[in-house]
């Protein structure tokens, strides 16, 4: 049996509060390679932001595969629970809130801040 591919996620619980999780992808066996099937994907985006860039909490909107190149993002969940993210790593995050839930800033979401001394430079892919 093949090990998945193992991508850290931010979700939101039943509650639309904002966790950090995992999402397995299966991987095949072609050749020397190991892939997991095609994953349909909207568009991308490349990224820069300034050493000291930070945001206040929110949502992710759209689920979307991030790609670190270079830099450290610190991302910061509501309870305190944060995971830091640096060139090699990636993430998904697709945080959202049930239909009738209203977001709040001090109960929902999550924040970002490129903490080191080097640009952030990312990929986005919108899945």
């Amino acid at each position: 049996m093949l090990k998945p591919f193992i991508v850290t996620t931010i979700t939101s619980n039943e509650n639309g509060i904002s966790v950090f999780t995992e999402t397995d992808f299966e991987v095949n066996q072609r050749g020397g390679m190991f892939l997991t099937e095609q994953i349909a994907s909207k568009n991308f985006r490349i990224r820069k932001s300034d050493v000291g860039y930070e945001t206040d909490f929110h949502l992710s909107g759209d689920p979307t595969l991030i790609i670190m190149l270079k830099g450290t993002l610190k991302i910061e969940l509501q309870n305190g629970e944060l995971k830091t993210f640096s060139a090699g790593n990636s993430f998904i995050a697709k945080d959202n809130l049930p239909e009738n839930v209203l977001f709040d800033n001090k109960i929902h979401g999550h924040k970002a801040s490129v903490i080191g001394n080097e640009t952030l430079e990312a990929i986005h892919i919108k899945l």
